[in-house]
């Protein structure tokens, strides 16, 4: 597994942010289901969180959950998302969020295909940003390129 750089929530990052990503990650929103960016997106690639650029999904690892929002049965690096208690909304779920950018993320179900783990880590498109794999290496996550290859194992369980 590639080196993690250092990555901190970034300031200037947040005031570039639009009103959506914004209310989503700073402010724990959720947007509409399948009416965001990413939720049908098939292209190879990785998505970073868009407040400090740290690694958080790969494409390898994305499905369709038939939710309208990006799921992936897990993160590039374990320890880059937080899982907590959310009892917003009248309900117990588990919040995802960034470590380095805090920025929220979305949610963790049990309810992901159980051959990969089980989980389904449902997330906004709007606390992401999509690095496609031919940007990889100009973007600064050249690292990550590895993770495309048939003979890697892209199991983070113990990162």
């Amino acid at each position: 597994m590639p080196q993690q750089t250092q990555y901190h929530k970034n300031r200037e990052a947040v005031s570039r942010l639009d009103p959506e990503q914004y209310r989503v990650t700073q402010q724990d929103g959720t947007e509409r289901p399948f009416a965001n960016a990413y939720w049908d997106n098939h292209e190879p690639g990785i998505y970073v969180d868009v407040v400090s650029g740290e690694p958080l999904f790969a494409s390898v690892d994305k499905y369709d959950s038939n939710s309208g929002w990006p799921s992936f049965t897990k993160p590039i690096v374990k320890t880059n998302v937080v899982k907590s208690e959310d009892s917003s909304h009248g309900m117990i779920r588990t919040e995802a969020r960034s470590l380095h950018g805090d920025s929220h993320l979305g949610h963790v179900f049990n309810d992901g295909p159980p051959d990969k783990g089980g989980l389904r880590y449902c997330i906004n498109s709007a606390s992401l940003r999509f690095i496609h794999l031919d940007d990889l290496e100009n973007a600064g996550y050249g690292e990550y390129r590895t993770l495309f290859t048939s003979d890697t194992n892209t199991d983070t369980d113990d990162k």
